[in-house]
């Protein structure tokens, strides 16, 4: 079993979790509240600023050239990829990318991110990815489930854009990057070091259970 198997096999209660999540079920069949969205969407704006500073930390823990250009590049990835995705939702809703720099961050989104910088300053370059995994690769399993379920979730006008980026073959690339990454720089892991691998992923996957509930209350 590889380290990200471990990963997700001792989180899969939570992760088979997030599909039951009303938030995720609105999304799905096109039901959701647009403000209900509206706040996740500046949420989740202001969560990718602290993400992209976790793998810029990524960038400064790795010990070899090779994983430094991933951690660095993936800072560039989510700037101008990701978050492009976001400010285009929030024009459609008419929220300015200033606005949104300047909303107050939820406490959950302060609690989660600032776990991950935690890790990211205080442990080595695997702790780091595996505090980074969670997200990234959520969304992928969670968007193509929703699709699964619901093909004609592709083309909701408002909602097909959210799923289609995260069912996206250049997304699923971007995390098998982050998956071999992972597998990598835990080999040769003891037991306990897999452990504790386990208990940052399990952490991680909780928070994002979390944000889930804290966008669907528009929990402050």
């Amino acid at each position: 079993m590889t380290t990200t198997e471990r990963l997700l096999n001792v989180s899969k209660e939570i992760w088979e979790a997030y599909h039951e999540h009303p938030f995720v079920k609105g999304i799905a069949d096109g039901s959701l509240d647009k403000e209900k969205f509206k706040y996740y969407m500046i949420q989740d704006y202001l969560y990718l600023i602290d993400y992209t500073k976790v793998f810029a930390l990524g960038a400064a823990k790795a010990k070899d050239l090779s994983a430094m250009k991933l951690f660095a590049g993936y800072t560039h990835a989510i700037l101008d990829g990701e978050m492009d995705i976001h400010r285009a939702y929030m024009a459609r809703l008419g929220i300015t990318p200033e606005e949104a720099e300047t909303a107050n961050v939820a406490l959950d989104n302060l609690s989660y991110t600032s776990y991950m910088l935690r890790v990211a300053y205080e442990e080595g370059q695997a702790e780091v990815a595996a505090a980074i995994l969670s997200c990234a690769v959520s969304y992928e399993v969670i968007a193509k489930k929703i699709v699964e379920k619901h093909p004609e979730a592709l083309n909701h006008s408002f909602y097909g854009e959210w799923v289609s980026g995260y069912v996206a073959d250049a997304y699923h690339e971007e995390n098998q990057v982050l998956i071999d990454l992972m597998d990598r720089l835990s080999d040769g892991y003891s037991e306990k070091q897999l452990q504790h691998l386990e208990e940052i992923f399990m952490a991680c996957s909780r928070y994002e259970m979390a944000f889930w509930d804290m966008a669907w209350e528009m929990r402050r």
